[in-house]
């Protein structure tokens, strides 16, 4: 089997194991609330679920969980930029729990998936994951961040006169030297 075929079976698989979370009223919100930049919560999470199943599914693990968890790590519905009320903590150590427990008022969670939301931004978790999974989405995570982040930056370099500026200079400089 080609790659594309298999990279589209393997697309078709992930979305059957969390079409259930996709399409729950609550999980749908989270398209409503940026995460880095341009992405959403949702897409983000999409990302991280996706990635993480194929890692896990390669390495022979817990694809399932992995890719539920990933869909729900950061269901936390709130503009994690502005301070809300009653909100104890900085978002970065206490939106995993947030997430988890607004992940179990809606879709019954295994221990392996709880402990990958709630432990998703270790080290600033202090408590080490207790599964592969966990560590899988953790890097993965970041890894997604980073990505969105660059994306964005060169979304803007490119909506700028910059590049075109750099382009007539170097044009200009090199016509000079020959």
């Amino acid at each position: 089997m080609d790659k594309t075929k298999e990279l589209t079976k393997a697309q078709e698989e992930f979305e059957s194991i969390i079409q259930d979370l996709v399409q729950n009223e609550t999980v749908q919100q989270m398209k409503n609330f940026r995460q880095h930049y341009t992405t959403s919560c949702f897409d983000h999470c999409k990302e991280v679920a996706f990635y993480s199943y194929l890692i896990c599914k390669k390495l022979n693990l817990d694809y399932v969980a992995a890719a539920r968890a990933g869909m729900l790590h950061d269901l936390f519905l709130y503009d994690w930029r502005k301070r809300l009320d009653g909100r104890k903590g900085l978002h970065a150590f206490t939106h995993p729990k947030t997430a988890c427990a607004n992940a179990k008022k809606l879709f019954l969670l295994s221990e392996k998936e709880q402990d990958i939301i709630i432990k998703h931004m270790w080290p600033l978790t202090f408590f080490f994951p207790k599964y592969k999974e966990s560590y899988i989405i953790s890097f993965v995570d970041k890894y997604c961040a980073i990505s969105e982040s660059f994306r964005a930056y060169g979304d803007r370099l490119n909506h700028t006169k910059l590049p075109r500026y750099a382009y007539v200079f170097l044009s200009i400089f090199l016509f000079r030297i020959w």
